[in-house]
């Protein structure tokens, strides 16, 4: 920790600055060209262990939660994920390049929430911020690279 604040203004520190960093992220990357998301890039290419998406479904029972996460960009007049609302080629090959992008914001976000060590006390509220960072951007994370696979296969069946 690099300030020395009170608990009470630490507490008001994380209550402000933690959701500040989360939709800062956000704005700025719903802000990036699309164009920059590249889904063929070595980050979003689907692996082999994936196996179609079955990964996410059979470890993590994707399907069961995915309705539950929020879809911070149309909160910014982004690219709404919600719901695919066309069957269109290029529609749906920008739906895939915002998943690159929504995955891309969140993993910013887990360097960005560890801007919070600056005030949280080390190592147990450190530690903390640590392991929040990492699981409250990781089922987004997944979520992302999930819809892509079932987007690419809607994509090759309409094309």
């Amino acid at each position: 920790m690099w300030l020395e604040l009170p608990g009470l203004w630490i507490v008001v520190a994380n209550i402000i600055g933690i959701p500040a960093i989360h939709l800062g992220i956000s704005w700025f990357y719903v802000r990036l060209d699309r164009n920059r998301f590249n889904p063929g890039s070595a980050l979003y290419r689907e692996r082999a262990w994936e196996n179609q998406g079955r990964f996410y479904e059979k470890v993590f029972w994707i399907r069961k939660w995915k309705h539950l996460l929020p879809d911070a960009a149309p909160w910014f007049d982004g690219f709404a994920k919600g719901k695919l609302n066309k069957r269109d080629p290029e529609y749906v090959r920008d739906f895939i390049a915002e998943t690159c992008r929504s995955e891309s914001a969140h993993y910013a976000q887990i360097p960005g929430i560890l801007l919070t060590l600056i005030w949280n006390p080390w190592p147990v509220a450190a530690g903390a911020m640590v392991v929040y960072a990492i699981l409250s951007n990781l089922p987004c994370i997944l979520l992302q690279r999930f819809t892509r696979i079932r987007m690419r296969k809607l994509l090759a069946g309409i094309e």
